[in-house]
């Protein structure tokens, strides 16, 4: 299934490994906070993301792991079946993911309509801003304070926690503008913000400024003394998850939004690839349903492929691979052997990388692309981003697909067939395949035909034609005698030919309706 990692691109692959390390590490720890599950399970998927996928992967150079698209989704069952079935429901999605793998459904992000999937991608988004606000604040992450909750926010700001999560957004904006000189640019940005972070709460300790952070506001990685300790806290999956009936919609979810996503994900890394490969989706779909199984077994998050993880690897000049298998052994290495380190990042600094990371999926400029685009395109994204707001990540997306679904077949009904008449001529045109949709529309048009008129029905750009329209067709050509209506066939389910009408003569010739033209195939 799989080739060996080849080190002879490690003098290229080493750097990149270690650029996307740094970038990994404030985005899997901010995912495990708005997901509401511990910060340890999101550097395992971290882990299991650039160690376990990479070995399995087709892609050179996506990396996986913990993705803000399943923040949502990862949340809500953290708070319906606990952590136990989170993990136990991961484990599933993976089983699912690896069938779909070798049923070949590498293509099913082709069948989803992209307004529908920038909606959900820009639901995501405004849900993680909204949910990462009070964090920015200031409040510790056990807070249940609302944004509607003004009372609770202002007694729980920390003037501290805000200046961090404002320089914090103030980096990251900084980093991808033009005036930012291209040396610097090398230097990863969420990593700059959050030594900047540390930076900035070590000295409002060390002076005593009022607000000053507490524990409580920073992250926590209890226990993690060593190699042993990491080990020790690998939480496996509770067989009695199985029971629960939400365990299984939450996997099914899980599969279809991981692999959506991946789908996506991947095409994009592709897009930007200098050597222009292609990665063999199925493959893909495969290597994900492995590494999910192998992160739900071990107490990690589920994981996707990621593009900001993977565009980094891309800037850095990874070539192969093994940018993303040494990006895993950083993250291993750095939660075995110095996780205590990572104790010092502010929780308001990740919070403000994750309202970062749900402005680039919601920005106002793919709004208004899709408004520019027609109601065809809008409404589905619309209804994607309300209905998910509104219920959850599944039913919105089956809303919003249903939507495009109903667009798609209006579009198809209205331009599939035209009608044009003058005086007693008059053209029956089908500009693509007709279903049981158009019969309608096309008895309609037949209907008003008027007697002793010359009509053709033009089927040229047609494959296929409904049994059913056919069958109207054949209806009207059998009886058009009776109204003295000629009617010319083109490529109507390959048949080529003219059907004269009966006219008031003794030639035994003007009562048949005798074809004109030899019948063609087409």
């Amino acid at each position: 299934m799989t080739r060996a990692l080849s080190l002879k691109t490690l003098p290229q692959d080493l750097p990149a490994g270690v650029v996307v390390f740094l970038v990994a590490i404030p985005l899997c720890l901010g995912i495990s906070l708005a997901s509401g599950a511990p910060p340890l399970s999101g550097l395992i998927a971290g882990i299991v993301g650039g160690i376990v996928v990479s070995l399995f992967s087709g892609s050179s150079l996506s990396v996986s792991g913990p993705a803000a698209g399943l923040t949502v989704i990862v949340l809500g069952a953290v708070e319906q079946i606990g952590l136990s079935g989170l993990f136990m429901a991961t484990v599933l999605a993976g089983a699912m993911q690896l069938v779909f793998g070798f049923l070949r459904l590498g293509k099913i992000g082709a069948f989803v309509p992209s307004a529908v999937i920038k909606g959900m991608l820009a639901a995501i988004g405004l849900i993680l801003i909204l949910n990462q606000i009070p964090l920015a604040l200031g409040l510790s992450q056990d807070s249940d304070a609302s944004l509607l909750d003004i009372e609770a926010l202002m007694k729980g700001l920390s003037p501290v926690a805000l200046v961090i999560a404002a320089v914090t957004l103030a980096i990251l904006i900084s980093w991808e503008q033009p005036f930012m000189p291209a040396a610097i640019k090398r230097f990863p940005g969420p990593l700059m913000a959050v030594l900047v972070a540390i930076a900035m709460d070590r000295l409002a300790l060390s002076a005593g400024w009022p607000g000053a952070l507490d524990a409580g506001q920073r992250i926590s990685l209890p226990g993690l003394g060593g190699p042993g300790d990491f080990i020790g806290q690998l939480q496996l999956p509770v067989l009695n998850a199985l029971l629960e009936p939400q365990v299984y919609m939450t996997a099914v979810t899980l599969a279809l939004v991981a692999s959506l996503e991946t789908l996506l994900s991947l095409e994009a890394v592709d897009k930007i690839d200098p050597l222009k490969r292609h990665s063999p989706p199925h493959r893909e779909l495969k290597a994900q349903g492995i590494g999910n199984m192998v992160s739900g077994l071990v107490g990690g998050l589920p994981i996707t492929a990621v593009i900001v993880r993977s565009s980094a690897n891309v800037q850095a000049g990874g070539r192969t691979r093994l940018a993303s298998f040494v990006h895993g052994i950083l993250l291993l290495c750095s939660v075995a052997f110095v996780a205590s380190a990572l104790e010092f990042i502010p929780l308001a600094c990740l919070a403000a990388v994750l309202i970062h990371t749900g402005y680039k999926l919601a920005r106002p400029a793919t709004i208004l692309a899709h408004y520019h685009q027609g109601w065809q395109r809008f409404v589905p994204f619309a209804v994607t981003v309300i209905a998910i707001m509104v219920t959850n990540l599944l039913q919105g997306v089956i809303i919003g697909f249903l939507c495009g679904l109903y667009f798609l077949v209006r579009a198809n009904y209205h331009s599939s067939v035209s009608f044009t008449r003058h005086d007693r001529y008059a053209l029956l045109r089908f500009h693509t395949d007709v279903s049981f949709l158009n019969r309608d529309k096309v008895r309609y048009y037949l209907d008003e035909i008027a007697d002793g008129s010359h009509l053709i029905i033009d089927a040229r750009e047609a494959g296929f034609i409904d049994p059913d329209i056919q069958e109207d067709i054949d209806n009207f050509v059998y009886s058009s005698h009776e109204r003295d209506i000629v009617v010319e066939l083109k490529q109507v389910n390959g048949m080529t030919a003219s059907y004269p009408a009966l006219r008031n003569s003794s030639s035994d010739r003007d009562r048949e309706a005798i074809p004109i033209a030899e019948p063609g195939r087409a």
